[in-house]
């Protein structure tokens, strides 16, 4: 019997004769040229063709390519926190109705004081610049006012006339007592008391005009000379320098002279003036609820602090005012940007995240939880608000969807779909 040797038999061999054996001798090489040739080929091989081999190497079992089509997806709870899946019971909800209306940010007008120069002067100092932090009566300027300096300088002299008045007063006083003096010039010493005692509070007063504080004015006397010109100027209100309107060496207070040094702003909590039209302004109440969106899409919410009972004859709306905390700054005045108004709210049986819905072939759907993933529901859609959607019909309420990290889910039902071939 004839023995097998390398996929050819040795009889064969011994019918071919040294011919059959020089053919061998050359397929040894060409096959092997064969197999590098198909080697750098293959990776030149079309994505699809490749998938195909792929797919026909590891094709899923038919069970398997039934929950693929049926909208499964297989992922373990590792890849499901991995992927940023975050999910939630459905349950009933509330959608407020909104109206969308322009929005024009201003600086709240009991939190903006101005820097006044209430006398003449020329400006000196000027210890605060634009976007400075100003905490009130902190001494933000300085004029060299000769206004300053006349008033300081009648008070110090009625108050020197006072203090000698008062000294010969009461003297007169302890004289007519004893029965030492007449009552004549008692009398006239303490009328000229009374007139010295009131020059020094007229005295006073003007310094108060000039809004100088009582713990300045105490100290004058002790103040040198070349001071008394001197007029600190100090911020009525907490907050930021906004405007500066004058220079170092500017003269100011006078007639036709510049009145204000700054202007400053307390922006931590800012209004806005919400342009609202005539039908509509019935539905608007004071701490009504209201958001404002900047131009990044963040949301701001505040309350309805005024609704007008006049409405701009041009055209026909109104201006109502709403109140919003700026304390990280990002609201500022001038911005017109868009407001939301809550009107009403209504109650839904199931209400579900926004995010919660994604698109799948033209049909809305969401993302249910089972124990090994997630399987895809088709739904049908309801009202909506900014936050959350009605879902009419194909889930009920306590199921477990997800609620974040979908478009996640939707990629890789997409993949899954590939890989089937469907």
């Amino acid at each position: 019997m004839d023995s097998l040797h390398g996929g050819y038999t040795r009889s064969d061999e011994r019918r071919t004769g040294p011919l059959a054996s020089w053919s061998r001798k050359l397929l040894i090489p060409a096959a092997i040229a064969a197999s590098l040739l198909a080697g750098s080929w293959f990776p030149q091989i079309s994505a699809p063709l490749r998938s195909l081999f792929s797919s026909r190497a590891v094709a899923p079992s038919a069970q398997d390519a039934e929950k693929q089509v049926e909208g499964h997806i297989k992922l373990s709870p590792e890849q499901i926190s991995a992927a940023g899946v975050e999910t939630a019971r459905v349950a009933g909800g509330a959608l407020t109705k909104r109206m969308t209306v322009p929005a024009l940010v201003s600086s709240d007008p009991d939190r903006v004081g101005r820097v006044a120069a209430k006398v003449a002067g020329t400006v000196a100092e000027l210890r605060k610049k634009l976007g400075d932090m100003v905490q009130k009566d902190e001494v933000v300027a300085i004029l060299d006012s000769r206004e300053v300096a006349d008033a300081k300088s009648e008070y110090l002299a009625a108050l020197v006339n006072y203090n000698l008045q008062n000294e010969l007063f009461q003297r007169e006083k302890g004289l007519f007592e004893k029965k030492i003096t007449a009552e004549q010039l008692f009398l006239r010493a303490r009328t000229t008391f009374s007139e010295a005692k009131l020059r020094l509070d007229v005295a006073r007063q003007k310094l108060a005009a000039l809004d100088l504080s009582e713990n300045e004015i105490a100290t004058l006397p002790r103040q040198p000379v070349a001071e008394l010109r001197r007029k600190e100027i100090r911020a009525p209100v907490a907050g930021a320098v906004v405007e500066r309107r004058v220079n170092l060496g500017q003269p100011v207070g006078g007639e036709g002279q510049e009145k204000e040094l700054f202007r400053l702003a307390d922006l931590s909590v800012v209004e806005a003036e919400l342009s609202v039209g005539q039908a509509d302004l019935a539905n608007i109440k004071e701490n009504q609820p209201v958001r404002i969106v900047t131009a990044d899409g963040a949301g701001h919410d505040g309350l309805v602090t005024y609704s007008p009972r006049v409405l701009d004859q041009g055209t026909q709306s109104g201006s109502v005012l709403a109140s919003f905390d700026n304390a990280d700054g990002v609201l500022r005045p001038g911005a017109m940007l868009t407001a939301k108004i809550d009107l009403a709210k209504a109650r839904v049986r199931m209400a579900v995240p926004r995010a919660a819905i994604q698109t799948i072939d033209g049909e809305p759907s969401v993302f249910i939880r089972v124990p090994d993933g997630f399987v895809r529901r088709k739904v049908d859609l309801g009202a909506s608000d900014d936050e959350s959607t009605e879902i009419i019909s194909g889930i009920e309420p306590g199921e477990t969807i997800a609620v974040g990290g979908t478009f996640a889910l939707k990629a890789e039902l997409g993949k899954s779909s590939i890989d089937t071939g469907d």
